[in-house]
């Protein structure tokens, strides 16, 4: 039997009773339709997870009794930063449900010239906050306790001349000088930057390059900038990560 997890902003204590926030409150009231008595699991998005009992719920409030504590496995070996061009509709949200499966640590959305048209300053916290709660539904279903960093977007320059510290850096490109399985295992954190629909320009690729990243083709075909980047941190995982040992 699947067991619900709900995201809980709270310091998880075993007895404690907690109210759940508006959100999971309807998501448990009114999808879930769960009753009082029903277990689910909850989890603070900094690692920590419990068991929990529906304590009490009613048209204002919905209240779990923690349980006792949960020690996760679904954290990966290696910290993994995507940074992603921002691509137009909705295949960001694809993106980053399916690099939360895959393992990611960290999500960079990227502004490069192949981005889709900027938002201002209202319309792109909207987007954040869609966003954000992408990451929270992936991390529900998926078992992972800890919830990836949503980072500020950055112009794709800015964020290049922030500076890179140890650990492998990787660009995809159809014309990548490097496989993966060339690369050496990384011993810092990998940093995997994908375009968005066509690509980053031959400009943005030679700055990259310049700036320590290894240019790596996913074999002959072209693949989707969404397709891309799942292929790539599903081959990252079985190279050097936990789909060695699954």
């Amino acid at each position: 039997m699947h067991i619900p997890r709900i995201l809980l902003r709270n310091q998880l204590a075993t007895g404690a009773i907690l109210v759940l926030d508006e959100q999971p409150a309807h998501h448990v009231r009114r999808v879930l339709r769960l009753c009082t008595g029903d277990t689910l699991r909850v989890f603070d998005g900094q690692g920590n997870e419990h068991e929990a009992i529906l304590h009490s719920i009613n048209r204002k409030q919905v209240k779990v009794e923690i349980g006792g504590e949960i020690v996760s496995a679904a954290e990966p070996p290696n910290a993994i930063t995507l940074a992603q061009g921002i691509p137009r509709g909705d295949r960001m949200d694809f993106t980053l449900q399916k690099a939360v499966e895959l393992g990611i640590s960290a999500i960079q959305p990227v502004w490069v010239q192949r981005s889709r048209k900027k938002l201002d300053d209202t319309h792109m916290q909207k987007r954040l906050r869609h966003w954000q709660g992408v990451l929270v539904n992936a991390c529900e279903q998926s078992g992972r306790a800890t919830l990836p960093e949503l980072l500020a977007p950055a112009d794709y320059c800015s964020w290049l001349d922030s500076g890179q510290t140890d650990g492998l850096y990787i660009v995809l490109h159809p014309d990548g000088e490097y496989t993966l399985p060339e690369l050496e295992r990384p011993r810092g954190r990998i940093v995997l930057l994908v375009g968005p629909e066509g690509g980053i320009s031959n400009e943005e690729m030679a700055l990259a390059t310049q700036s320590g990243f290894f240019s790596v083709r996913l074999g002959p075909r072209i693949l989707r900038t969404e397709t891309a980047a799942m292929a790539a941190l599903a081959g990252i995982q079985a190279l050097w990560g936990d789909f060695r040992n699954s």
